[in-house]
Parts: structure tokens; sequence; C-alpha cells
């Protein structure tokens, strides 16, 4: 049988997942089997416009249902720990988009669930199936680039106006928005907690962040600088510092089709064709993490050994540091979590 996906919400991003997913020639064997969310009548355009064959009325009901078995969360950050929560209450598995939760707290709490309903579990940090990432991290193991010194990230798009991003009420905030790309390329190519972080950012009328400049310092003298802006357009592209040179992923960083090597040339990945036009750049490389979900979930794992539970327990950790230097807090920050 194959593995059967529920979408939770009609979002723009599980537009973009589902279009990834349904226009990819090699998905192996699983299907988008049913989606829900809380209008009906757009989980029913959705669902005519995708080709997918439920619709359920509620999430409670797609969750009771046994025909899912693996679901992708695509709501609003407030709604990721209160929704994969009931998911895995309900022994599905889940995709959740990031930030994973709002916090530490929740993330611990929902990690924990998990491993005690034994069911997979991963933060949809994206990014980190890309055959390009895939490509810079076999040239540093290679030695080319020498021992790793510094990082240098931007991410920095124009969305000030965009509500999810500067309401509190809606988990709004750079560094949870923007800044989790930043953290995930820092842990991804260091490896380790870092032993200093310190903050800088610039708050909007509702207490959001809407600008941070970050600077992480790990063992051995390596640093990371990451820069998150909700006003302008940066030069979104990520450097790896090396003693023997430099590789970048050139804009945008996040999900690459470009790698500059060490030696100044240049490495291309491009993405397949879809059927329906896409809502993010490069959207077209959501499907790798759900080819990523499947072979964890058939050979029995938990969590996946390149976006694992302990990086999303250290990037929330980091952007409950980040929060706190800069002055966002959250209602839930107040609450404790079993």
């Amino acid at each position: 049988m194959p593995l059967r996906w529920g979408i939770v919400t009609a979002a723009k991003i599980c537009n973009d997942f589902v279009n990834a997913f349904n226009s990819y020639p090699q998905t192996g064997d699983q299907v988008i089997a049913a989606i829900a969310a809380r209008d009906q009548t757009r989980a029913s355009d959705f669902a005519k416009l995708h080709g997918i064959p439920k619709v359920f009325p509620s999430y409670q009901a797609l969750a009771e249902s046994k025909d899912v078995d693996v679901v992708y969360i695509g709501a609003l950050n407030p709604d990721h720990y209160p929704l994969a929560k009931l998911f895995l209450e309900n022994g599905k598995h889940v995709l959740c988009e990031k930030p994973l939760c709002l916090n530490y707290k929740q993330t611990k709490s929902l990690i924990s669930l998990a491993k005690k309903n034994k069911l997979f579990l991963m933060e949809a940090v994206w990014s980190r199936f890309s055959p390009a990432y895939i490509a810079l991290e076999q040239q540093i193991s290679s030695g080319k680039l020498g021992e790793v010194q510094h990082v240098e990230v931007n991410f920095g798009v124009p969305i000030e106006g965009v509500e999810r991003l500067w309401k509190k009420e809606m988990g709004g905030s750079a560094i949870m928005d923007l800044g989790v790309y930043l953290l995930q390329f820092a842990q991804f190519i260091l490896k380790e907690e870092p032993v200093k972080v310190t903050a800088v950012g610039e708050l909007n009328q509702d207490g959001v962040d809407l600008v941070d400049t970050v600077v992480l310092e790990y063992s051995g003298g390596r640093r990371a600088v990451l820069n998150a802006h909700a006003r302008v357009q940066l030069w979104n592209k990520a450097t790896v510092y090396g003693t023997k040179g430099r590789l970048t992923l050139e804009e945008p960083f996040h999900f690459p089709t470009q790698l500059i090597n060490v030696d100044g040339s240049t490495q291309e990945f491009p993405l397949h064709d879809s059927k329906l036009p896409y809502n993010f750049d490069n959207s077209a490389g959501l499907v790798f993490e759900a080819i990523e979900v499947a072979r964890c979930i058939k050979e029995g794992l938990l969590e996946s050994p390149r976006m694992s539970h302990q990086d999303s327990l250290i990037i929330s950790k980091l952007q409950d540091t980040i929060r706190k230097q800069v002055g966002v807090h959250y209602d839930v920050d107040d609450k404790e979590y079993p």
C-alpha cells in the first residue's frame, strides 16, 4: 500500500507542496489522499485543482481517518503545535512547516510526544534536501574548503506588510519566518550548538521584530553572521569560508540552483517543470522533503538524519534566545507544556 498524505490547510505553501509533489516524475510509492481546512469551500477548490480524492470536514475528522498515514501541516505559526499534537495523538506521522513551534518548550513537548507514540516527526526545512546543499556538504567533507572558519548568510525580502509576519498574534517575527533559514544553515555547516549568541533587532508597533542581525560564536573561534530583513531586498546568498577558500550558494540560498565552488566554477541544479504556478521561489524543490519523509517512514525511522529532532531543538532554542535579546515575547512563552 502506498504512503498516503493528508494536507492540513489550503494555504499558499500547501499549494506549492502539492504542486511540487504532483509534478515530479519519481515520488515513489506515495500519494496525496486527502485535505482538510477550516474553510470547506477553499478545501474543496484546492482538492479539485490538485486532484485530491477526499475532503474532510475538519482537522479532527482527518486526524481520525484510517485513510491517511502522514500529514503535511502548512498552517500559521501559532497553529503548528496544537495541530501537530492532534495528529500525533491520532497516530499520524507529521511533516510540519517551519518554525516547528513558537518556542523551545513547545518543540520539546512535541518531539517527546512523537517519540512516545513511535511516530515520525520533522520540521519542514526543505533546504536540507536541496541537491545544492548536498553538493556543498560533499565539498566540505572532501577537504577542498579546508577547515570551516566563518559563515555569512542574508535573507531579506520586503514583506513587512504581510499580516502573518507583522502581527504578534499570528506568531509574526523576522527571526521566526526568515531567520529559521539562516539559523538552520549555520547549524547545517557548523553542526554544534553555539557557545554565544548576540542579537540586535528592530521592532514594529506590535512588538514584532522586522530586522535582525545575529552573531553566533562556536568553539574554536568560528562564527556565523546572519541578517534577516523584512523591509528591504538583500542579496540572499550564503557563503562558507574555509582555510582554503570559499563556497557560495547563490540567491535564493534557502533553495538554490547554483553553487560556486572553491575553484570559482559553478554547479547548476535545475528544478523540474511544474503543472501549475507557484507562490514562492523554487517551490518545486519541496518534493525532496516529501521523498525523504517517505524514505524514513518506510525504514522505520522516527526522525530524518538530515533534519533531526536535535536540529529543531537547537534552532528553537536559538530563536528563543534571539527573541529575548531583541524584545519579542509571545503569550505561550509563559505557559508550560507536558
